[in-house]
Parts: structure tokens; sequence; C-alpha cells
């Protein structure tokens, strides 16, 4: 019988049974390559014989999670080569944000990551304050921190039930990810008046207050929250298939990961203490007790595992924003929407967002819209290792390492 590693054991005491914690496309059975694409290659290295398989799984493809494609060369099942070719969902974001005003802009970051279009909010939003000095008010900063961590928690849950499935699982864990993704889109639906791109921070504060009794409502979702993922992890996490297909699978080595320039629980799950809301204290994160957990082995399970127990400690700020938030405004009385002009110069604003470190670059001239706008995707950067963790892997294994990944493709095709 395979077990969970030890480390992890720390995270979870106090947790099971009380939830008080301490701390994207679809998947296929065992990626099935489908493809009429398959030609062989002739081998370098006859001393086994036979020829190598090139393969291209995707464009479309159950596993691929979205219009991307793998160009994977095989030995028998085991990947010698694996190419990610990106490209066909471009839709020329940052050229739009550059021939657009300031304003007009934020409603496209929404697409970028399409689950959680409120943190890509507001790591625009963040980046033109750095720029114009606005500074939002104290109860915008807490409904900015809770529906970030409501985001956080829609991520990972999603991420581990697509996960699952890519592994085998046909439906239930998906399913049960996305039943309680809809508890907190209610919150957001209420909130915005969308369920998918919400549009709701701007320059300074937010588009507007939180309708009566939306904190007792969210209070109740993430008590239950905690519920869920005791279940979840009932369910899961001693899981002897998850196990084995998980453990030693995958590895990404701390050095590796760092000369990249992976952010996020991928990061993390290879070791590397490196968190935005700690090492930058955007926001008033500095105000709320929480923990950044660490893997040791940088593997599907590591990387698997860090997102649970990041949503234990998204739990936990949820529980104390929700009971500090202050009553007040929530704008800052000068900020200008229409017809922003900040002056010229440049600047760089990042957060921590569910998949990593998602920043903007702005260059201003004075004018209306931006002269240079990028954007730091961290989907598009976590991908660029994706070969490497598959080298000496089945292909079978290649669907799940990609899968705990976490990508979505209008981040990486901006």
């Amino acid at each position: 019988m395979i077990a969970p590693r030890e480390e992890f054991k720390s995270w979870q005491s106090g947790v099971a049974g009380n939830g008080s914690g301490n701390g994207s496309g679809n998947g296929s059975s065992y990626g099935a390559v489908r493809s009429s694409e398959a030609k062989l290659v002739k081998k370098t290295d006859d001393s086994l014989g036979g020829d190598l398989l090139e393969v291209a799984m995707g464009p479309h493809h159950p596993s691929t999670h979205g219009v991307f494609r793998m160009d994977v060369v095989l030995d028998g099942e085991t990947v010698v080569k694996l190419k990610p070719v990106f490209g066909y969902l471009h839709r020329n974001h940052e050229k739009i944000g550059e021939t657009n005003s300031y304003l007009a802009a934020i409603p496209y970051t929404d697409r970028l990551d399409y689950i959680c279009s409120m943190t890509n909010n507001w790591a625009y939003v963040h980046t033109v304050e750095k720029l114009t000095g606005l500074q939002p008010p104290e109860r915008a900063e807490y409904i900015r921190v809770i529906v970030a961590e409501l985001t956080r928690l829609v991520n990972h849950t999603c991420l581990i039930g697509f996960l699952v499935q890519d592994m085998g699982a046909l439906g239930t864990p998906l399913m049960y990810a996305f039943r309680e993704r809809e508890n907190i889109i209610d919150l957001f639906e209420s909130l915005s008046g969308s369920r998918m791109m919400f549009n709701y921070m701007r320059f300074g504060g937010l588009r507007c207050d939180l309708p009566p009794g939306w904190i007792e409502q969210a209070k109740r979702v993430v008590a239950n929250y905690s519920r869920f993922l005791d279940d979840y992890e009932a369910l899961l996490s001693g899981n002897e298939i998850l196990l084995a297909r998980s453990q030693g699978v995958g590895v990404l080595k701390k050095d590796l990961a760092i000369s990249a320039g992976v952010t996020g629980p991928m990061l993390r799950a290879s070791g590397v203490n490196y968190d935005l809301r700690k090492v930058d204290q955007y926001g008033i994160y500095n105000r709320f007790q929480f923990r950044i957990p660490l893997g040791e082995h940088g593997d599907v399970f590591d990387r698997y595992m860090i997102r649970v127990l990041e949503m234990r400690e998204a739990v936990k700020i949820l529980d104390q924003a929700l009971a500090q938030i202050p009553e007040g405004p929530i704008n800052d009385p000068k900020a200008k929407l229409r017809g922003l002009r900040p002056k010229p110069g440049e600047v760089y604003g990042r957060i921590e967002s569910p998949k990593g470190e998602l920043g903007f670059y702005l260059i201003t001239d004075g004018s209306p819209n931006p002269y240079r706008f990028r954007i730091r995707p961290p989907s598009l950067i976590n991908l660029t290792i994706l070969e490497d963790m598959c080298l000496g892997q089945s292909v079978a294994d290649a669907v799940i390492i990609l899968g705990s990944v976490d990508i979505v493709l209008g981040e990486v095709d901006r």
C-alpha cells in the first residue's frame, strides 16, 4: 500500500474533521493519444532497434487543457523529446491594451485567465495605482483580499478536479469541485452581475460596494468549504491510484525552477519559499496570519498537496478578513477613471495569482492610453519547463504532468 508523505502530516494536524486549517480544459483517461499526425522518426541510436514515434497531441485533444499541442517523440511509451506548441488562441491582448484607455483595458484582463478574473483585475489596477499614486480605502482593500482568496479556492479546486480526471477518475471528483465552485460564483455574480468576466475592480477602489447580506453569505460558503476540503481529501489524498500515478512523477528540481522563473504552487512544491503575499505584502496581506506550505520532492503529488494546503490557508485568511472588514468608502476620492492621463514613466506591478506571479509592465507618455503594455503570465512561464519534467516519463504521465502545471490558454496566448 502506498502512503501519503510524512512531511505533510504536520500541516494536516488539527485539520481533519474541523477544517480549521494550518497551513481549463477537459481531461481524459490515461492520456490516450488520438492523432492522425503520428509518424516515425529514425533513431540516432540503433542499439535497441526500431524507430522513434513522433506524435502530435493536440491542438484539439481532451488532455491538453485547451487549444495547445505537445509534439512528443516516443521510444515505445517513454518520452524522449517534447516540444510545447501554442499560439492557437492568441487574442492580441497587449496591443489592445496599447490602443485603448487605461479604464477600457480592465475588462480585457478578465479574459486572460478566465478562471481567475478577479485576480487579473487586481494585478492590472494595482499596477496603474503604482503609476498614479492612487490608494484604495480600507474597505476596498479588505474586499480585494476576500475576492482574491475566494478566487484561489475556485482555481485550486478546479485544478485538482481536472488533474484527477487526467488520471482516469471519471467525473466524480470534478463534479464535486464544480459544485463547490458554483457557490463562490454565486457570490461573485451577486457582487458584479457576472458569473465569469467580473470587471469588478477600479483604480483606487472598486466598481461597487458589497450588496446587503453578502458578508453573511460569504461566511457560510467559507465555513462549508472547510468541510468540503475534509471530504475531498478523504476521497483523494490517500487514494492508492492517485499516489501511484503522482509520486515520483514529473519531478521539478529547485534549481531549475528558480532559473526558469517558475512561480506559484509549482515553485513552492519544489521547496522554494517564495510567495508575493509575503515577499511584497501588497494590499493588506501583512495583517493576516497564514503560512506558506512547501514541498520537498517537486513531483505531481507535491504540486497536488501544495494546492490543497493553500486552500486551507485561504480559508484562514478569509475567516480573518470577513471578521475584520470595516465600514467606509470603497474608492479613493482623487480617482479619475475616464480620461486618466498618468505622467510619463514606467512601472511593473505584480501579485500572487493562484497560478503564480502575474505582472503588468506599463510605459506611459502622458497620453490617455499606455505607450507600452506587457504582461508577465504565470501560465506561459511555468509551461516552459514542461519538457524537462516529462523526459523519461511515460506518455500517460506526460498528461498528468501537464495537468499539474495548471495552465489556462487565454493567459498563455495573451
